[in-house]
């Protein structure tokens, strides 16, 4: 599945130079991120009860195009990597222009943390399909765990 969201950006989105500022970028990845848990059933609530968070270890964002003051933006999700009990996994973030044309893309490492023991986790069986139904990259890789 295909799976964006556009939005409408915003006056503090944007810097001196009258283009996006860069954390900005990532802060609209984060979104649709979130977007797409809450959409596969998995809200902040729910992953309350779950006792889990997500969690970043890297997070890489390469620039491309300008996106000006005023300009409505695409971000897209992609799935780059993902473990075979879904504890780690690599997503992938586009944001294009108004125009369509790919200003930025954003790279995230990712993985599950016990909010109460405060240390990585495998996820329950409830996250099983959770990101069965994105669509993946050219690249898509299984992360294989050391043990």
């Amino acid at each position: 599945m295909e799976f964006n969201v556009t939005f409408k950006t915003k006056w503090a989105d944007f810097d001196a130079n009258r283009h996006m500022r860069h954390t900005a970028y990532n802060d609209y990845a984060a979104e649709v991120r979130v977007r797409y848990f809450k959409e596969q059933g998995m809200s902040i609530e729910d992953f309350a009860k779950e006792n889990l968070g997500p969690i970043l270890f890297k997070e890489e964002t390469s620039f491309y195009k300008e996106i000006h003051m005023g300009e409505d933006i695409t971000v897209n999700l992609t799935l780059k990597a993902l473990s075979n009990k879904l504890e780690r996994w690599k997503l992938q973030h586009q944001l294009f222009n108004e125009a369509g044309k790919l200003a930025a893309q954003v790279n995230v490492y990712g993985a599950w943390i016990d909010l109460h023991k405060r240390k990585l986790a495998t996820p329950s069986k409830k996250f099983k399909n959770l990101f069965s139904s994105l669509d993946k990259t050219e690249d898509f890789e299984e992360i294989v765990l050391k043990k």
